[in-house]
């Protein structure tokens, strides 16, 4: 596997993946208010309200737009109740807020994540 060089070292960049099985199927409004909190909890200004589309095949996604940066979300229930978020942003933020937060929200036992 190849290295990949910071190419812009001056610009703070943080990146997030959480994956956990929810509780329950996931809706368009569970995503949305998500979203929504997710903004303040991790102390990030949002700059539009949250978007979500549903695909027949891969289910629902979301995404939300911050002033630095922002979040996708992609929810599953085929083959298996899924979800996945992936958060950006160029402000530091505690991961570990960001992991209970989401595993609070959709009543997940524990979760997986990584920060890079």
């Amino acid at each position: 596997m190849a290295f990949m060089r910071d190419l812009a070292p001056t610009i703070y960049r943080q990146r997030l993946v959480i994956e956990a099985y929810p509780a329950e199927p996931i809706s368009a409004v569970q995503i949305t208010d998500y979203l929504s909190g997710l903004a303040p909890v991790l102390d990030m200004k949002g700059l539009i309200e949250p978007v979500t589309h549903r695909s027949d095949l891969y289910g629902w996604a979301g995404w939300t737009h911050w002033e630095t940066s922002g979040a996708h979300f992609y929810a599953w229930e085929q083959p298996v109740l899924f979800y996945s978020v992936d958060i950006y942003t160029c402000k530091p933020f505690d991961p570990l807020v960001a992991v209970e937060y989401t595993t609070r929200f959709f009543g997940s036992a524990s979760a997986e994540y990584k920060e890079f």
